[in-house]
């Protein structure tokens, strides 16, 4: 359980890391653009009555944080479920194209079910459905993984 748990922290803390570095330039700059449009003081003071409209500018740009957060998680998983879609395909014999068209040798040495696929398949898209009913993604990826392991 001890890698399963560990893999789904990395993704997690790797999806707030792209989330903060996209959003952390884009804050500041409207951050500013607001601050001056409200004619803030040289002395960094605002005007009376302006705190509010910081205030709703922090929310929102906490909700787009937390969006683009979960958007680069939802791409992880979307490029895992590539992966064993493209496995699922060699099971089969389908005469596809791959996606994972690199990994096409390790796909073909693969020895497991397609049921067992399926499976893992079925615990990606969960994920995904959890993550958009707003789990915490710590707890929706750490599920996830645990039933890839298992499978």
């Amino acid at each position: 359980l001890g890698p399963a748990v560990e893999a789904a922290e990395a993704l997690v803390k790797a999806a707030e890391a792209e989330a903060k570095a996209a959003a952390g330039e884009l804050d500041a700059t409207e951050t500013a653009a607001l601050r001056q449009a409200l004619r803030e003081s040289a002395k960094g003071r605002m005007p009376r009555g302006t705190a509010g409209a910081l205030k709703e500018l922090e929310d929102r740009q906490k909700s787009r944080t937390t969006r683009m957060k979960r958007d680069a998680i939802d791409r992880a998983l979307l490029d895992l479920a590539s992966y064993y879609r493209d496995l699922l395909a060699v099971q089969l014999g389908a005469d596809v194209d791959l996606v994972n068209a690199d990994r096409a040798r390790e796909l073909r040495a693969y020895r497991g079910t397609p049921e067992a696929t399926l499976q893992r398949l079925e615990a990606i898209m969960t994920c995904r459905e959890r993550l958009e009913a707003n789990v915490n993604p710590q707890l929706a990826v750490e599920a996830m993984t645990m039933a890839l392991r298992t499978g």
